[in-house]
């Protein structure tokens, strides 16, 4: 193993930055559904 994967630091630090890979991605399919979404059916206007 590599010297510095010996460091408790550097095994949070990986940790953090595959969260927030996740969280991209799951944030870029989420947005990517709602706008190839239909769009909503016009209603009447309250007033």
């Amino acid at each position: 193993m590599p010297a510095w994967l010996n460091n408790e630091g550097a095994w949070i630090a990986l940790g953090v930055s595959a969260l927030f890979i996740v969280a991209g991605v799951v944030m870029h399919r989420v947005i990517k559904k709602v706008l190839h979404a239909p769009p909503p059916e016009d209603r009447a206007p309250h007033e």
